[in-house]
């Protein structure tokens, strides 16, 4: 019984008749703010202050009334327009028909029912999860409404349905209610243990194409909330019961019985603009560059703060680790020809090209570069073949993932063969634009076929020196292969009198030579000739990483083998960058403005 005696005092404002949001123990203050609103899960507290003798009646009375119409009929204004803010007192306290509190609880889900359904999708808002985690991967949380129910600023920037908001408004419309959970369970939001937190469909926290994102977690203050709505509806409010029994409780149960007022001019909020701002219309969040014939490369900048890439529109750039480059660069704005490539060419027409622009110059029926936030992508359809890469870095490893997709829109079987080519440098980048010959003569380079991957590495110059270990690695799904062959020697690979544009290996249909150990001029190429089936699709993951030790570098290739490894990094690394975007507090759209100004830094701007 000790526990049920509180003292109020000390968040009590005689002045205002209100209690203050908080006490700030070691300032000894009350907060500023105060609980002020009538449609608030606060006049639970203050109505049991009042029964219980702790607060004067003056405070409910005190308790802000601001008016708003749905329809002709007045509705009391919640500061966040959430379910949760309106129903979450109905858990436990009685309602009376033909009151103010009862209309407004009608009124409030009618209206969630209608911002549903003009946005087409579930209702239901409330305070819950949202498609936003912090460096941890926890699921962060905050309060969501609807606009015109609230005085909080921005409600339509977010929609963010949660089913236990549903789950309340048995309470009040226990069919309409039934219907959307119907709804929501045939969506597949339903699980064992209940219903999900929520489902974001905020355009700005999606990936593209990504119509919604489901919070696959559960609350149990959530879920203890619904158990108590379910029981209202099918127990006859059991609660409510025990709460009108309690002697100190029924002495003021006049208080919930607040007629309807009879007014005709009705507060209208600001937040009523906001509806349409969760509608996409110019996405700053992401660039697309339908050229690479830029003055100035554009470029995407892609890390997890220990391994870095750079890319440019027209497929140049280089990946760096730590001080080191892992890949050969050099600034070159006219020519922009260094960095990873892929080779893509046709056995039987002889015709080949690249995953980008570069190397083989070639733009292709059309081409266009897509930069956003921790990606860069590139399209591209070149002889009814369509091809679409994807540029990631992993958050959780020092790796690099370029996904191709490669979709042929023709009816007649292709053959055809993907390369990949690198430069291996593992040497500072100063060190190797010194002394590129002399820097070459150190790396080795291993050939792992059973793993379809290339390890490279640097001899030591001493017996205390520890060089790094690179890896190379590519993996082929949804195709029949015919063959998988690999190279180190950059000279075997171009030929002699030949370029990057136009290497012998393209102008021969021979398998790569498989030549590895210390070579003059190495490199990291693999090849697999596959066949790809009329109007089928299929996947090359090509991926380049680092590591301390020839240990740990091996076992990021066991790792890398599997194919649901490698879409993980493509979650992840959407994730982390929304992170990051958090914890600096800015948007994807100032991210993408200064990645427009790093191309200034990085190669010279005359202009």
């Amino acid at each position: 019984m000790n526990l049920a005696h509180m003292e109020y005092d000390f968040l009590f404002d005689k002045s205002q008749n209100l209690l203050a949001i908080g006490y700030n123990v070691d300032e000894h203050r009350r907060d500023p703010g105060f609980y002020d609103l009538l449609a608030s899960e606060a006049r639970l507290t203050t109505y049991i202050g009042i029964a219980m003798g702790k607060l004067p009646q003056e405070s409910w009375f005190a308790l802000g009334r601001k008016l708003t119409n749905q329809g002709n009929k007045p509705v009391l204004l919640s500061w966040g327009g959430s379910m949760f803010e309106y129903l979450m007192p109905l858990l436990v306290m009685p309602d009376y028909e033909n009151t103010l509190l009862h209309q407004t609880n009608k009124a409030v889900v009618r209206k969630h029912i209608e911002y549903g359904k003009k946005h087409d999708v579930p209702w239901g808002i409330s305070e819950s999860g949202y498609n936003m985690v912090d460096a941890r991967s926890n699921y962060q949380y905050k309060s969501f409404g609807v606009p015109g129910i609230g005085f909080k600023r921005g409600l339509g920037e977010d929609l963010v349905i949660s089913p236990y908001s549903t789950v309340m408004a048995l309470m009040v419309s226990p069919k309409e209610a039934y219907k959307n959970l119907r709804v929501l369970k045939e969506d597949g939001y339903e699980t064992d243990y209940g219903f999900y937190e929520a489902i974001d469909y905020t355009a700005a926290r999606l990936l593209k194409k990504q119509k919604r994102a489901v919070i696959k977690s559960f609350m149990a203050h959530h879920q203890g909330m619904s158990f108590l709505s379910i029981s209202y509806l099918l127990h006859n409010k059991p609660m409510q019961q025990r709460f009108e029994s309690e002697i100190h409780f029924k002495s003021a149960l006049l208080l919930l019985q607040e007629r309807i007022p009879r007014i005709s001019t009705f507060y209208a909020p600001s937040v009523h603009a906001g509806d349409a701002s969760i509608v996409s219309g110019s996405d700053q969040s992401i660039r697309v560059i339908n050229t690479p014939d830029t003055v100035i490369p554009e470029i995407q900048l892609l890390s997890n703060g220990r391994y870095h890439v750079m890319i440019t529109n027209a497929g140049g750039g280089y990946s760096r680790w730590k001080n080191l480059a892992v890949t050969r660069w050099r600034e070159d704005i006219t020519c922009d020809n260094w960095g990873s490539f892929c080779y893509i060419r046709d056995s039987e027409s002889n015709l080949f090209w690249s995953a980008a622009y570069q190397p083989s110059l070639q733009q292709g029926e059309n081409y266009e570069a897509v930069f956003s936030e921790g990606r860069a992508e590139f399209r591209r359809r070149d002889f009814s073949l369509e091809t679409h890469t994807e540029i990631v870095v992993s958050p959780e490893d020092d790796i690099e993932l370029r996904r191709i997709h490669i979709t042929n829109r023709s009816r007649k079987k292709r053959i055809l063969e993907i390369t990949s080519y690198a430069e291996p440098v593992l040497a500072t980048p100063e060190a190797d634009e010194a002394h590129p010959a002399f820097s070459n003569l150190f790396v080795q380079t291993e050939i792992i076929e059973q793993r379809h991957a290339i390890l490279c590495t640097r001899r030591p110059r001493s017996a205390e020196e520890i060089t790094p270990w690179m890896f190379h690695l590519m993996k082929v799904h949804d195709a029949e292969i015919i063959n998988i062959s690999y190279e180190t020697d950059r000279d075997c690979f171009i030929g002699r009198g030949n370029t990057i544009s136009n290497p012998r290996v393209m102008q021969e249909s021979e398998s790569l030579s498989g030549t590895d150990g210390s070579v003059l001029d190495p490199i990291v190429s693999i090849q697999y000739r596959i066949i790809l089936e009329g109007n089928e699709s299929m996947t090359a993951d090509i991926i380049t990483g680092i590591a301390k030790s020839k240990e740990q570098c091996l076992h990021l290739v066991d790792k890398y083998q599997e194919y649901h490894i490698s879409n993980r990094v493509l979650e992840l690394a959407w994730t982390h960058s929304q992170v990051i975007l958090r914890q600096i507090n800015s948007i994807e759209a100032d991210a993408q403005l200064y990645a427009q100004l790093a191309g200034s830094v990085i190669f010279s701007n005359q202009l």
